[in-house]
């Protein structure tokens, strides 16, 4: 089973850029496939950003594209996601979370295929 634990979220005002990052432990970390989601005050937890266990192929939803960026690290098993020009609208609880995949290309950015989360770090950008 997996545990992951996530840090590096904090206040920030717009424009500017902060760093996630998520440790994962209790697993083989390349045998995961990898997405951050958020989940802003009122809303829906929504997908973000997500890598396959290769670290190949990243997927973005399209409010982020050209914004952040996700990156893994299979030898520190940690994923990181850094989001620069971050905007009011970034400000959420940002979550990494992991699914056992068999292939090492596939991204999965539905939430509901995922079965380890981590408790989330709370990003807020100032307008």
């Amino acid at each position: 089973q997996v545990q992951l634990v996530e840090s590096g979220g904090g206040l920030v005002q717009a424009g500017g850029s902060l760093r996630l990052s998520c440790a994962a432990s209790g697993g083989t970390f390349s045998n995961y496939a990898i997405g951050w989601f958020r989940q802003a005050p009122g809303k829906e937890r929504e997908f973000v950003a997500a890598i396959s266990r290769s670290g190949g192929r990243p997927s973005y939803v399209d409010s982020v594209k050209g914004r952040f960026t996700i990156s893994r690290d299979n030898a520190q098993n940690t994923v990181s996601l850094q989001m620069n020009s971050l905007k009011p609208e970034d400000t959420a609880v940002y979550y990494c979370a992991a699914v056992f995949e068999s292939y090492r290309t596939v991204v999965r950015t539905d939430q509901a295929r995922y079965d380890y989360w981590g408790q989330g770090t709370q990003v807020t950008v100032s307008s």
